[in-house]
C-alpha cells in the first residue's frame, strides 16, 4: 500500500489510457455474441436469432478457407523471415560507420518509412509499380524486360507485400539489433583481431554471437504474429485479381461483414483468429521465458 501511495503520480497519469483501452477494447469485446447468432440489425443482440455454432460450421465449410489460411500463414512466415534477416545484416553493417553524421543520417533515412501510413505508401506503390510509367518497369525495360504487373500478378503480389513491408518497417527494427550490439564488450572486438580476425570474422564470431539472445526473443515474440499478416497494406495494394495469393483471414472478414453484410459470420472467423492468436501468443511468451528469460512482469 506504502509503494501505490508512493508511486500515486505515475498510476493517476495512467488513467486515460486504461480509459481509452477499456472504451475501444474491453467494451466492444460484448460484439462477440454475434458469432453464436444470425445477427440482424434491425433487431440487435437481445433479438437476433440464436444459432450457436453454425456459424463456425459454415465458416469452415467456404470453398476458399483453406486458401486464406495458407495465403495467411504464407505471407506472414515470409514477412517474419525477411523482418529478422534485413534489419540483423543493416545493424551489423551501419555498426561499421565510423562517420557518426553519415551512420545518423542512414538510420533517419531508413526509419522514416516506419511513420507513413499505408494509405499513403500505397498509393506511391501503386505509381512506382504501374505497367504504364512506373519506375520499376520502366528500369526493367533498359534490359528489355516486358512491363510486369506486380499488383495484379498472383505470382508477384505476396512478393510486393514482403518487400513492401520489410521496407516500412526495418529501419525500425535495426534499432533494436544496434542496442543489442552496443551492449557487447568491446574487448571481444579486440581479441578477436589479435587472433588475426577480419571484421567479417568479428561479425560471425562476436557479433552474432553477442545478438543471439534478443535475436531469438523477437524471433520467438513474432509467432504471435503468424496470423496477422496487414490487413491496412493488403486492403490498399490487393485487388479481385490477387484474391487467389493476396486474400488473408482479415480482407476475407472485411468482404463478409461489411460487404457481403454477414456480421455472424465475419464475428465468427474474426474470433476464430484471435484465439488462435492468443493461443500462439502465450506459446511464444512461454518459448520466449525459456528460451532467453524474457518476462513481462
Amino acid at each position: 500500500m506504502a509503494k501505490l501511495w508512493r508511486n500515486w503520480p505515475l498510476h493517476v497519469m495512467l488513467i486515460p489510457g486504461v480509459i481509452l483501452i477499456f472504451m475501444f477494447s474491453y467494451i466492444p469485446l460484448a460484439g462477440i455474441v454475434m458469432a453464436f447468432q444470425k445477427f440482424i440489425p434491425s433487431q440487435g443482440w437481445f433479438s437476433s436469432p440464436w444459432i450457436g455454432l453454425q456459424n463456425f460450421e459454415y465458416m469452415l465449410e467456404l470453398p476458399d478457407i483453406q486458401r486464406i489460411i495458407r495465403n495467411t500463414l504464407t505471407i506472414s512466415a515470409m514477412k517474419i523471415v525477411a523482418g529478422q534477416l534485413i534489419p540483423i545484416v543493416i545493424a551489423i553493417l551501419l555498426n561499421e560507420l565510423k562517420n557518426r553524421i553519415v551512420k545518423r543520417g542512414v538510420q533517419t533515412l531508413i526509419y522514416l518509412p516506419h511513420f507513413l501510413s499505408w494509405v499513403l505508401l500505397g498509393g506511391i506503390l501503386i505509381d512506382i509499380l504501374s505497367t504504364e510509367g512506373g519506375l520499376v518497369n520502366q528500369f526493367l525495360g533498359w534490359f528489355g524486360v516486358q512491363p510486369i504487373f506486380f499488383l495484379g500478378s498472383n505470382d508477384w503480389f505476396p512478393f510486393v507485400l514482403v518487400f513492401s513491408d520489410v521496407w516500412k518497417e526495418f529501419g525500425f527494427s535495426t534499432i533494436v539489433y544496434l542496442a543489442a550490439i552496443t551492449s557487447i564488450d568491446p574487448s571481444l572486438y579486440e581479441a578477436a583481431y589479435v587472433d588475426g580476425g577480419g571484421k567479417f570474422k568479428q561479425a560471425i564470431h562476436v557479433t552474432l554471437p553477442g545478438m543471439l539472445p534478443i535475436i531469438v526473443l523477437v524471433a520467438t515474440l513474432s509467432l504471435g504474429n503468424v496470423l496477422n499478416a496487414g490487413f491496412e497494406q493488403v486492403f490498399n495494394l490487393y485487388s479481385p485479381q490477387v484474391y487467389e495469393s493476396g486474400d488473408i483471414i482479415d480482407t476475407r472478414v472485411y468482404r463478409i461483414g461489411l460487404v457481403d453484410v454477414q456480421y455472424g459470420l465475419a464475428t465468427a472467423v474474426g474470433l476464430f483468429k484471435s484465439v488462435v492468436s492468443l493461443v500462439l501468443v502465450g506459446i511464444s511468451y512461454y518459448l520466449a521465458y525459456r528460451l532467453v528469460k524474457y518476462r513481462i512482469f
